[in-house]
Order: structure tokens, then C-alpha cells, then sequence
């Protein structure tokens, strides 16, 4: 209903005049990222996928040394793809969301084995490729092909929320919002209007305090016409996040050697290593934790509780240490198969999530 109002008020003229205006300004202003080619230009496919995958609720000044490093590691799609697993997740370390990584490397060996190498063209195409949606599949295909293509990220939910004063919440509000990306969108430099609009979302449409005053296309803003604009968009309230707990075991061999156990390839940190603990549930913490210590020793409940949230839930794990015997062995119940002596030397290249991290330091430092 309401693009069929905007019509009947002369809305489509103010559509119709944004994407100039943007897009004289994103030649002007536009920031100059590792990733980005020069406005007017096409952007190596591979470069574009990495960057935007690695954006997915990471920001872009911790992605920037990390894509950087990626790049010269692996420079092309084809390096990535001779890769294993391991050396990947690795490399992704701290930067959260580990399902990411391993999509990464299932993606850079589908082009190379499948697609000769070459990323498709078209968003129908790069959609069946493993881990890329709908947006980043937009990104790919605008930004790299020219595609007439419209990817809706954060920053341009924002914008466009408050141009068109959508006072439908989120997420009820991301199809209309996304009808009307559609309609911004040029025929032409598609990939530098999608680059504009991230960048009016990050730099002056800002979630706080907008710099409305600086904004190129603040004429056709009805939010800001409205005096709403610093409100939008609505957001629906986040279910609260419950708490789960649970025991972490860190083993220290005689020699300084960290026993480490590799998580199971698909689900939470799948294929990371961490430190071999207790299931992670509601409720209280069992007072049998100690039945999961993965070798025998005697362990020592450490005093501070290592916290960590994720996207679904927090998590409190408790700490447990021991010096072990040279030639211990994990039990049972810590799966041998998927554990690993690793030296503290190597600590630091080691496929480690954030929160095995703090688990570690707290034991080795403590």
C-alpha cells in the first residue's frame, strides 16, 4: 500500500532523483577500503565475497588488517581453496561467527572445482554457492558485475527506513524496505549506488545522532522532513538471552603442552578447538562436573567464571586445571579421537574461538 502512496504523492520523482545525488557524492566522499575498487570501476569477485562475508556482524575496522592478512595468505579464490580447513578457521580466530569460515572454504572449493575458478555472474547463480544469500549474493553481483542488483545491509535498512519515514518495525519492514532498494537502484554503476548507500549508512546516517546537516540527499528525506529520522528504524523488543553453564578443563602437561579437543565440524564452533568441557545447559552448574575431566590429575577449580555471549544465549564457564603426568592419556569421556597435545608456543595460531581464549588465559596466567 505504501508504494502505491508514494506514487500518488510524487514519490517517484523524489526516487528518481536520489541515486544522481548519491552517487555524485560517493565519487566525492566515498571511503577508500582495502577491498573497494575506484568508483566507476568493477572489483575483483573474490575480493568483494571475502569482504563481505567477513562484514557480517563484524565491523569494518576489525575486518581491515584481518581481510588484508586473508589476501596475502590466499590471493586468489584457487589458494583458498587448496587450503585445509584447519588453516582457515585459524586464521578467522576472534572474529566470531565461525560457521562463516567454513562456508568460506566449502565456497572457495565449489568455484574452484565446479566454476573453473571463476565466480558466477548472476545472483540466481552465486545463490547455490555454499554460505552466500540473498544479500551477499546482491553484493557479488552489483559491485563486481554491475549487475542491476540491490543488497539491503544494515547501514542501508537505516537509510532507507529514513528516507521513506517506514515506521514498520523491523523485521516486519524488510520487504518493503527491500521493494524500494530496488527501485533506488540504477541501471547503471549499481555497484557504486550499493557502496553509497553503506557508506551514507556508516559515516552520516548513523544509528545515533545522525549528521543529517552533511547528508546529500536530505532533501528527499521524509524522515528527516518528519523530525523522526533519529528514531527510525523500529526495531521489535529481542527476546531475552537465557544462560547457559558449564566446565571447562585445561591439562597441562609436563612439558607446558595444552591438551585441546576439536569441536564437531557443523554446529556452534564447529571444527575449532577448545578446551575438552562439560555439556553447556541451563539451569545450574552439576556438581558432578569433575566426571568430565578429560585425563586424570588433580584439578583445581580455579576462582574466576569465564563469560562469553553469543548470538542466542550467555555463557558462565567455570575453570578447571592440572599439571598431568608426560604420558597421560585423555579419557572416554573427553573422545580421544579429537584430542591434540598442542604446545603454548603454538597457542597462538591455533584454531581458538574467542572464549577458549579467555578459558586459556584465565588457566595459564592464573
Amino acid at each position: 500500500m505504501q508504494d502505491v502512496h508514494m506514487q500518488n504523492t510524487g514519490h517517484g520523482s523524489v526516487i528518481a532523483s536520489i541515486a544522481p545525488k548519491l552517487l555524485a557524492w560517493y565519487r566525492r566522499e566515498g571511503r577508500a577500503l582495502p577491498w573497494r575498487a575506484p568508483p566507476g570501476t568493477l572489483q575483483d569477485p573474490y575480493k568483494v565475497w571475502l569482504s563481505e562475508v567477513m562484514l557480517q556482524q563484524t565491523t569494518v575496522k576489525t575486518v581491515t588488517p584481518r581481510f588484508i592478512d586473508f589476501l596475502r595468505r590466499w590471493p586468489d579464490v584457487n589458494a583458498l581453496a587448496r587450503a585445509e580447513l584447519g588453516e582457515v578457521l585459524a586464521a578467522w580466530a576472534g572474529l566470531g561467527y565461525y560457521a562463516r569460515a567454513r562456508n568460506l572454504h566449502a565456497c572457495a572449493r565449489a568455484v574452484s572445482e565446479s566454476h573453473g575458478g571463476r565466480f558466477p555472474d548472476t545472483e540466481q547463480a552465486l545463490r547455490k554457492l555454499p554460505g552466500i544469500g540473498a544479500y551477499t549474493s546482491s553484493a557479488i553481483a552489483a559491485i563486481a558485475f554491475g549487475r542491476p542488483a540491490s543488497p539491503v545491509d544494515g547501514n542501508i535498512e537505516r537509510v532507507i527506513a529514513r528516507l521513506f519515514a517506514i515506521e514498520t518495525p523491523l523485521p516486519e519492514a524488510k520487504p518493503q524496505i527491500k521493494s524500494l532498494a530496488e527501485k533506488l537502484t540504477p541501471a547503471t554503476h549499481a555497484g557504486d549506488f550499493a557502496q553509497g548507500m553503506m557508506d551514507l549508512g556508516a559515516t552520516i546516517c548513523t544509528s545515533r545522532r545522525p549528521a543529517c546537516g552533511l547528508c546529500p540527499v536530505r532533501q528527499d528525506c521524509h524522515g528527516f522532513a518528519k523530525g523522526i529520522a533519529e528514531q527510525l528504524p523500529h526495531k521489535a523488543a529481542k527476546a531475552t538471552r537465557p544462560t547457559r553453564r558449564g566446565a571447562a578443563f585445561v591439562a597441562i602437561r609436563m612439558d607446558g603442552a595444552v591438551l585441546l579437543r576439536e569441536r564437531p565440524p557443523k554446529g556452534l564452533l564447529g571444527g575449532m578447538l577448545e578446551a575438552p568441557s562439560t555439556p553447556w545447559l541451563e539451569g545450574p552448574q552439576s556438581e558432578a562436573a569433575e566426571a568430565y575431566a578429560p585425563v586424570k590429575g588433580s584439578w583445581q577449580k580455579l576462582p574466576e567464571i569465564v563469560t562469553h555471549t553469543f548470538t542466542h544465549f550467555h555463557l558462565e564457564l567455570s575453570v578447571y586445571r592440572a599439571t598431568v603426568q608426560q604420558r597421560a592419556t585423555p579419557r572416554a569421556v573427553a573422545e580421544p579421537a579429537r584430542c591434540r597435545w598442542v604446545a603454548q608456543r603454538d597457542l597462538g595460531n591455533a584454531a581458538l574461538p574467542t572464549v577458549m581464549r579467555k578459558v586459556l588465559g584465565s588457566a595459564l596466567t592464573g
